[in-house]
C-alpha cells in the first residue's frame, strides 16, 4: 500500500476565514465562512453523518477504506471502532476572533457522550498577522456562579480579561488540555491536531452564527459546565504547554513540534530535504513547501506543496527525498493501548 492523496476537504463553520487554506490547497473558497479543512478525517462533525469525512480522488470514503483493512492502515487492534485513526488533523484559518470555548475530557465524554475520546488539542502556528495572540486558561481562579452569569450575559470581554494572553509567532506549538478555556485571535493560520471528536462547549456564541441551543452538546449547560475548569493556569503550567521548536528551520530529522505532554494524545513532526527514515505507522502528511517524494520498500510517491496524504502503516518505514518540507501528524505514543477507561495511561 502507498500513501493516498486526498483532495481538499473544506468545512463551512460559524466563524469567518478560509482564504489561506484555499491558497495553500489550490481551491476557490465558496464562502467567507470556510475556515477549516479536516485532513484525512474518518470522523464527522457533531450532529452530522457526513460533514468532515475525507474522500479520496476516486470518490471513496477514507473511513470505508480503513474499516476494510484496519491492520494495513494502523497496524494495531483496538480503538473506538474499526475506522478509528486515533487523531484528527485540521487546517484552521481564522479571520475573526474565535469564541471562548472549552472541550470535555475523556472521562466526561465516556460518561455523557458514549465516546472514549475527549478533545484535547494542539495548535501549530503556520502564519500570523502582527500582534496576534491565543487566549488560554484562567489567570486566576474564577467563581463558577460568576462564570455562569457572564456566559448567560455573553460577556466575552470579561472572559478574555480573565484569561492568559499568549502572543504567537510562526513555529509555535501550543497544547490545549481538555477542560481549559481558550480562544484565538483573527489573523492566525494554524494546523490543529486533536483527539478524533467534534465536542465543543461554547461559553461565547454571540460573536458567531451559532446559538445558545447549539453550544452545549445537546446536554444543557447545567451538565456540561462540570467539564469546564475554573482553576488558574499559572505561569509555569502555561510554559509547559508551549513549544518553540518549530521557530527554526526544519532539518533532515523528524522533529517534534509540540510539548512533551501532548505525546500520549497525538504527535506532530516536521522534516525537510533528504530525511532520515521514519518508522512505519499511520500518519497524515501535509506538504508545506517544495517538492520531492516519500520513499519506502513499498514504492515511491511524488509530493508537492499543498498536497495532503494519508500514509498507511503498510507503507512501512519511509523517508523524504528532494526539497520538500512536510508536517507529519501521528496518533499518540502507545496508541491505541492508551485508550482505556476514558483516560490516558
Amino acid at each position: 500500500m502507498k500513501p493516498v492523496l486526498l483532495p481538499p476537504n473544506p468545512v463551512q463553520h460559524f466563524y469567518l476565514g478560509g482564504d489561506r487554506i484555499a491558497a495553500l490547497r489550490g481551491i476557490e473558497p465558496k464562502t467567507d465562512r470556510q475556515p477549516e479543512e479536516w485532513l484525512a478525517s474518518t470522523v464527522s462533525r457533531f450532529g452530522s453523518d457526513r460533514v468532515g469525512l475525507a474522500v479520496t480522488e476516486d470518490g471513496d470514503d477514507l473511513r470505508d477504506l480503513v474499516r476494510a483493512d484496519r491492520a494495513a492502515w494502523v497496524g494495531a487492534r483496538g480503538g473506538r471502532d474499526a475506522a478509528d485513526l486515533g487523531i484528527l488533523v485540521k487546517l484552521l484559518d481564522a479571520r475573526q476572533r474565535l469564541p471562548v470555548h472549552v472541550h470535555p475530557d475523556r472521562g466526561f465524554a465516556a460518561s455523557h457522550l458514549d465516546c472514549p475520546y475527549g478533545k484535547t488539542e494542539a495548535w501549530y502556528v503556520l502564519e500570523t498577522e502582527e500582534d496576534c495572540a491565543v487566549h488560554l486558561g484562567w489567570k486566576r481562579p474564577v467563581d463558577r456562579d460568576e462564570l455562569d452569569r457572564r456566559r448567560d450575559a455573553q460577556d466575552g470581554e470579561w472572559m478574555l480579561a480573565h484569561m492568559n494572553r499568549v502572543a504567537v509567532r510562526p513555529g509555535m506549538g501550543v497544547l490545549v488540555p481538555a477542560g481549559t478555556v481558550h480562544a484565538i485571535d483573527g489573523g492566525i493560520f494554524l494546523a490543529e491536531v486533536q483527539e478524533p471528536t467534534d465536542f465543543s462547549i461554547l461559553l461565547e456564541w454571540s460573536v458567531t452564527t451559532s446559538t445558545r441551543e447549539e453550544s452545549h452538546l445537546d446536554l444543557g449547560f447545567d451538565t456540561v459546565m462540570a467539564s469546564v475548569s475554573t482553576d488558574a493556569l499559572d505561569a509555569d503550567a502555561l510554559d509547559a504547554l508551549i513549544s518553540t521548536a518549530g521557530e527554526t528551520p526544519a532539518g533532515t530529522g523528524f522533529r517534534s513540534l509540540l510539548p512533551a505532554a501532548a505525546d500520549p494524545y497525538f504527535r506532530l513532526f516536521d522534516a525537510a530535504g533528504e530525511t532520515e527514515r521514519r518508522d512505519a505507522g499511520f500518519a497524515v502528511v501535509l506538504v508545506s513547501a517544495g517538492a520531492g517524494a516519500m520513499v519506502s520498500e513499498a514504492g515511491s510517491v511524488e509530493v508537492e506543496r499543498g498536497q495532503v496524504y494519508a500514509v498507511p502503516h503498510a507503507f512501512g518505514a519511509w523517508r523524504l527525498t528532494g526539497d520538500a518540507e512536510v508536517l507529519v501528524a501521528a496518533p499518540g505514543a502507545g496508541w491505541p493501548m492508551t485508550l482505556r477507561d476514558g483516560s490516558v495511561r
